[in-house]
């Protein structure tokens, strides 16, 4: 690696079609929004060649955020793809958002990678939610790098990152989390802070100095050597203790000096397993140097470290009528199988779907079958279609550079599949595969909008449409009791790019209003109405009178109608009439404006004129009378109930049961996880987590996840249902 006492920068250029899948690697980043991701990534491509000393590639644009939310919010929202070559590999870098309100970006940068790098800012520590991401790395065996950023800063300290980087990710391995340099510092400011100019390799203990803009190696003095021996010795045993030689340690512990070839291999072997983490520091370059620091060991650590395509195993495979099918891992002459990680919309080129190829090799202009499954909750429709794919391309920033092919194991941007959607499947038209989904988070956070004009409403149909086959953590819902269009988010963010995309990209215009619970109204008590409905004007007269009585019945029971009239008071005909008018009236409300539920109708009583009375009449009397009961009764205000669940470090149990109290909510019981977490469960009218998205988010630091799914109606409080039904009469 970068360790190497004859470490060269290699070939450097930009990237093409890789040829073999050993030729790959797949590297997601990782970290807490603010910690230097896409800083990193440029500078890497700085590093490689790919952009000039400006951080910009030739024709223009940063090479990852180039979106213009992303500049005028000065973070990344979306997942981007870099592409760089070294030493004659093709690595493709993934940035990802670190905001919480984007993990859907960064589930997908998981799904299309390989390894890891973890990038933690010196002076801002290891935040709650990256530490999350790593447990689910490493339950999936996910090869892991940590790189320390913003070294720059006056509250950087190195040494003690690396351990509480030990302390983070070791859990009860710290020995598998250790630097692979100490930082050299140059002069000290006036400021007492003196700047990391270069690192010292423990392995081969050289100087790698980048003051100078370029890397330039050196032996160090004989006064830095037991500055660093001892941590090149605990890192020799970190090394050793995951070495497949199970006599190394043994040999090492006897006294035998291992030579330095024999251990950077091992270390090798150890990351590309997943069992031995390094931690190396990365700068970007200063005014018109060429090379960051650390960036080439970074690079090294890459190509020489982490896993080709083909040391992963692929998702499952079924067929489209579900039969599992097995392939061969990462074979580029195999049955073709890809998969859509991101779509995006571009005003020229049109829908342009960054995929990766798991099997097969995918050309451009050839007829593939497009499949999506399973998100129909989210407003989805299962589709498989048959579709004509265009130019194959390697993004970098907004340029597209033409490929001739993509294999398996390598990734590429697909022009015009207008049916694609993120987390489709991409295979053969005559073999049509579907790919096993991964995980998505459940947005919970819901944004009630409506079409600013008439020319908007026109538009937002499809406009939303696109959004949501754009990002599946979107779920689109057309409430049929609120008549509300409803955008469930993760966060305030995300529903905030959500908006400017719409505005932006589709020319829709929305306004936010109060997102609605879908309250009912039932009965208290018995009570009895008498509907009158008699008029005589000129010509055919109206006459209809209907007696009933109301009862409640238990949840979920609906609207029972009975008919209990004797002696044909109410002809047999309009009886039917009676019945179709109090359910109009109950679909209507009759205290607040809710629909009416769980209540018995019993028709006792009427009368009716040989000429005057008639479906209509009885209707409108039907109405009256349950509109009469009403206004003799006791309503109960219904509010929905969900059943909430939240996973939550210990250390916030307190606060989010006391948290759960002060919204009315009933906490069932708690149930210790893995990982000093806790389970709550809890009941919580919906009324009160509107936002309990963002303020659970607020309450734990970002590291509590929580689900809800709806549980039953039930009777709000008094004091509650009173100001609603104040609002309801305001409004009107």
């Amino acid at each position: 690696m970068g360790d190497k006492a004859n470490a060269h920068p290699g070939a450097a250029g930009r990237a093409t079609a890789a040829d073999h899948p050993a030729s790959v690697r797949n590297v997601v980043l990782v970290g807490h929004s603010g910690s230097g991701k896409t800083t990193l990534v440029e500078a890497l491509a700085l590093t490689a060649g790919a952009v000039n000393r400006a951080g910009r590639v030739e024709d223009g644009g940063t090479v990852s955020d180039y979106d213009e939310i992303e500049h005028r919010q000065q973070r990344s929202v979306q997942l981007s793809l870099v592409p760089v070559e070294w030493d004659g590999i093709k690595v493709n870098l993934l940035d990802t958002p670190g905001y919480a309100d984007f993990v859907g970006e960064l589930r997908a940068g998981l799904r299309a990678a390989d390894a890891a790098l973890f990038v933690v800012s010196a002076s801002d520590g290891v935040d709650g939610s990256t530490r999350m991401v790593w447990e689910e790395c490493a339950a999936v065996g996910m090869p892991r790098a940590i790189v320390v950023t913003h070294l720059e800063s006056a509250r950087a300290d190195y040494e003690e990152m690396t351990r509480i980087c030990a302390e983070a990710f070791g859990g009860e391995d710290p020995d598998a989390v250790l630097p692979l340099y100490l930082p050299l510092h140059g002069p000290q400011a006036p400021d007492g802070h003196a700047p990391v100019t270069g690192l010292i390799g423990l392995l081969s203990q050289q100087l790698f100095d980048y003051a100078s803009g370029e890397r330039k190696e050196s032996e160090p003095g004989e006064d830095q050597l037991p500055q660093i021996e001892e941590a090149r010795n605990r890192l020799i045993e970190g090394i050793i203790s995951e070495s497949e030689d199970e006599t190394l340690m043994d040999r090492y512990l006897g006294g035998e000096q291992v030579d330095v070839k024999t251990l950077i291999e091992d270390l090798e072997r150890a990351v590309a397993r997943g069992a031995f983490h390094p931690v190396l520091a990365a700068a970007p370059a200063t005014d018109g140097a060429r090379q960051g620091l650390g960036t080439i060991e970074v690079l090294e650590l890459i190509t020489r470290g982490f896993p080709t395509p083909l040391e992963r195993e692929a998702p499952a495979v079924t067929t489209v009528g579900g039969k599992p099918r097995a392939l061969k891992v990462c074979d580029p002459d195999g049955p073709l199988v890809a998969e859509v990680l991101k779509t995006a919309s571009d005003p020229y080129v049109g829908r342009i779907s960054l995929v990766r190829v798991f099997s097969g090799t995918l050309r451009p202009d050839e007829t593939v079958h497009v499949s999506g499954h399973g998100l129909e909750d989210r407003g989805h429709e299962d589709h498989d279609v048959d579709e004509r794919i265009g130019a194959l391309s390697a993004p970098f920033g907004k340029q597209q550079r033409t490929l001739s092919h993509c294999i398996a194991g390598d990734l590429a941007c697909v022009a015009k599949l207008s049916r694609a959607e993120t987390g489709d499947t991409l295979s053969a038209k005559d073999d049509p595969l579907l790919m096993e989904p991964w995980q998505m988070p459940d947005p919970l956070l819901p944004l009630a909008i409506q079409a600013h004009s008439k020319a908007d409403e026109d538009k937002l149909s499809q406009g939303l449409s696109r959004l949501v086959a754009e990002d599946p953590t979107m779920r689109l819902e057309q409430n049929q009791a609120t008549h509300q269009v409803v955008l469930w988010c993760l966060g305030e963010a995300h529903a905030d790019v959500a908006l400017e995309r719409l505005r932006s990209r589709y020319g829709v215009q929305v306004d936010v209003v109060p997102h609605m619970v879908s309250l009912r109204e039932t009965f208290a008590g018995k009570s009895a109405g008498r509907g009158r409905h008699v008029k005589q004007s000129g010509g055919h007269g109206q006459y209809a009178i209907c007696e009933i009585e109301v009862e409640p019945l238990p949840g979920g029971s609906g609207i029972e109608f009975v008919d209990k009239v004797v002696g044909g008071a109410v002809p047999r005909q309009f009886i039917p009439s009676v019945e179709k008018g109090v359910r109009a009236q109950a679909a209507k409300g009759v205290a607040a404006g809710h629909p009416l539920v769980d209540v018995r109708i019993t028709l006792l009583d009427g009368k009716a004129h040989s000429v005057d009375s008639s479906d209509a009449a009885f209707q409108t009397a039907g109405a009256l009378a349950l509109r009469e009961a009403a206004a003799d009764a006791k309503i109960h205000l219904l509010e929905p109930v969900a059943e909430v669940s939240v996973l939550v470090g210990d250390d916030y149990v307190g606060a989010v049961m006391s948290d759960l109290s002060g919204r009315r909510g009933r906490v069932l019981g708690t149930e210790q996880t893995n990982g000093s977490r806790t389970l709550i469960k809890a009941e919580v009218p919906e009324i009160e987590i509107g936002r309990y998205a963002v303020d659970l988010r607020s309450l734990s630091h970002g590291t509590a996840r929580f689900n809800r799914a709806y549980a039953r109606h039930e009777p709000m409080p008094a004091q509650i249902a009173e100001r609603i039904r104040e609002e309801a009469r305001d409004a009107s």
